[in-house]
């Protein structure tokens, strides 16, 4: 659903998906955008992470998966993110996840869009991989911001939803929705002020010691600590 989840997913799906190119595109690539969608092109394979930029009035040939990790932020851009697959004559899927306080969106959408779904029963030997991005975050401040960046845009995102009946921010499961995109601890935002997360344990370190990788960015934090000191 934005800018920053697609750099955060991307950059977890680069580390933990081996043989596999992972590309990532969103409207704020405005130079690049072109070229990475036409390198993605011309892979026989690979994975596109990207926001709806990419959701209408491209094509790229044999998409055999659309998936929308983040409910469409409209009944129309729902279709059109499932039409960059099953292109001219070809077979595809396309599929949406979805909370169970979220399920009437499935009929909302068989109304909206003449728009029939199937249900598609939750994986079981599904791995953990959280442990796995919660290191990558402790490794690298730029991870671990990548995170922080996602988790506010998304809840943002949600609170704008046009379907606001559906997706409703007050019945978020914010501890889940961190534990998910495994925060080292709630970032802070107005909508968690005056909340309490009993679900949720942050990480027994102190992030603010949390140093980026790239020795220019890190040189340039603690220069900036210094005078804040």
């Amino acid at each position: 659903s934005t800018c920053a989840c697609v750099e955060y997913y991307g950059k977890a799906l680069e580390s933990l998906i081996k043989q596999v190119k992972i590309m990532s595109i969103h409207g704020k690539m405005k130079h690049k955008r072109n070229k990475i969608f036409t390198e993605f092109r011309k892979l026989p394979g690979g994975i596109l992470v990207c926001t709806d930029v990419m959701a209408r009035g491209i094509d790229i040939p044999e998409v055999h998966w659309v998936l929308q990790y983040d409910p469409p932020s409209s009944a129309s851009a729902f279709v059109h993110r499932c039409g960059r697959t099953a292109r001219i004559g070809h077979v595809g899927s396309a599929l949406v996840f979805l909370l169970p306080m979220e399920e009437s969106y499935v009929n909302f959408l068989s109304i909206n869009q003449k728009c029939p779904m199937q249900e598609m029963k939750p994986q079981t030997d599904v791995l953990d991989l959280l442990p796995k991005l919660k290191s990558m975050a402790l490794a690298d401040r730029a991870m671990f911001e990548k995170g922080m960046k996602a988790f506010v845009s998304y809840v943002q995102a949600y609170a704008k939803h046009e379907c606001n009946l559906i997706f409703r921010i007050k019945d978020l499961d914010f501890a889940s929705l961190a534990r998910g995109f495994a925060l080292l601890k709630m970032p802070k935002m107005p909508e968690l002020r005056g909340k309490c997360f009993p679900d949720f344990t942050p990480v027994a370190v102190n992030t603010d010691s949390i140093s980026f990788k790239d020795k220019n960015r890190e040189k340039q934090r603690q220069k900036k600590l210094e005078q804040q000191r």
